[in-house]
């Protein structure tokens, strides 16, 4: 499965949305759910918590492992993904779409990759 074309990723697997009137959309990427295994426990900032890009927000923990949740950009949570907290397979069953995990109001971003950049460090041998 490739990347979505439309958008950004950081080093860190994560994923972002173009802002929409401020406010983007952040999950984990393919790659990385993969390499989690199935996740059994998401810890998330909470609705008005100030996230900083670069910096953990959250934890995702797997049957294999703790894997820590890092900010793609500096701004205030406005929404977090109830279903996701209820369901944790969505993560895994479908990380770019039901399986989204904030909604931030975006101050400012860190460096972000395009898909075809995100793919060819997540491909390299």
């Amino acid at each position: 499965m490739s990347n979505p074309q439309h958008l950004q990723y950081t080093k860190e697997h994560e994923w972002l949305t173009a802002a929409v009137d401020g406010i983007s959309t952040v999950g984990i990427t393919k790659h990385a759910a993969d390499a989690l295994g199935d996740i059994v426990y998401v810890q998330l900032p909470e609705v008005g918590d100030t996230v900083t890009a670069g910096e953990t927000c959250g934890e995702l923990e797997s049957t294999k492992s703790v894997s820590d949740l890092y900010s793609p950009v500096t701004g205030e949570v406005t929404e977090v993904n109830q279903d996701v907290l209820d369901d944790n397979g969505l993560v895994n069953s479908a990380p770019f779409e039901a399986g989204w995990l904030f909604k931030v109001r975006v101050e400012s971003t860190d460096e972000l990759l395009s898909a075809d950049e995100y793919d060819a460090l997540t491909h390299a041998g």
